[in-house]
């Protein structure tokens, strides 16, 4: 109980909670869907899904940089929508997994826009991390 009162305090709200497990576990069964697929296109997949759902939840100061894995997870599903629709097979657990993956990237699109400030939040959020990543170039021209 004292851990629940604790979260509050540090800012975890039960909305947060609900949304980033709904997208781990919606992560977590497309990477089942694809694993269970077999070939190495399929097992590829999988492996992606499930590293960026263990993304979605590492602690610490990898909690600074969830934006930039979600951002990745909505590119990963969009993709992985993109060539079923250009490449896929057109069976039954394919429509169930490409539903899998269209309420995921809406879930995805919810946390962005509630917790890292929609685009403009993510604009200048991908502006800082490109200032950073400059400032640390070691052939980068001093002023």
């Amino acid at each position: 109980m004292d851990a629940l009162k604790d979260g509050v305090r540090a800012g975890i709200r039960p909305a947060s909670v609900f949304l980033r497990g709904c997208v781990v576990l919606l992560t977590l069964a497309t990477a089942a869907i694809h694993a269970s697929l077999g070939g190495l296109l399929f097992t590829l997949n999988a492996v992606a899904y499930a590293g960026l759902a263990v993304a979605m939840v590492l602690p610490g100061p990898f909690g600074r940089y969830r934006w930039l894995v979600r951002l990745a997870l909505v590119g990963f599903a969009a993709a992985t929508i993109g060539g079923w629709l250009a490449f896929g097979a057109r069976f039954p657990l394919a429509y169930v997994d490409k539903g899998i993956e269209v309420t995921l990237i809406a879930f995805l699109a919810i946390e962005l826009w509630l917790f890292d400030g929609g685009p403009r939040g993510i604009v200048r959020d991908v502006r800082e991390l490109g200032a950073g990543v400059v400032a640390r170039l070691p052939w980068r021209v001093a002023r």
